[in-house]
């Protein structure tokens, strides 16, 4: 029977946070008049909306579509670079 006591920590968790959730779901807790209500969206709404601004620009977005593309115009290779070797020095003893 000992070794369930680790249950107990979250048995009492759970009893306490449905009673928590319980008192702020319960019925009349700062309900607002419905004509009040009403009056305070139309305040909003005649409201001027604010633009907001950032210190930063925003970054052009990607037209990326998920989907592979080729270029439309062949691009000529790369002609590869051989560096130049010196053959080594011989010495004549």
């Amino acid at each position: 029977m000992e070794i369930l006591l680790w249950l107990v920590p979250p048995a009492v968790v759970t009893v306490v946070a449905m009673l928590w959730v319980s008192w702020l779901g319960r019925e009349g807790r700062g309900e607002v008049d419905r004509e009040v209500a009403v009056r305070r969206l139309g305040e909003a709404l005649d409201r001027p909306a604010r633009t907001q601004r950032y210190a930063a620009p925003a970054p052009e977005r990607d037209r990326s579509t998920g989907v592979a593309v080729r270029p439309s115009r062949a691009t000529p290779p790369a002609t590869p670079v051989r560096p130049v070797v010196e053959p080594p020095e011989r010495r004549v003893s």
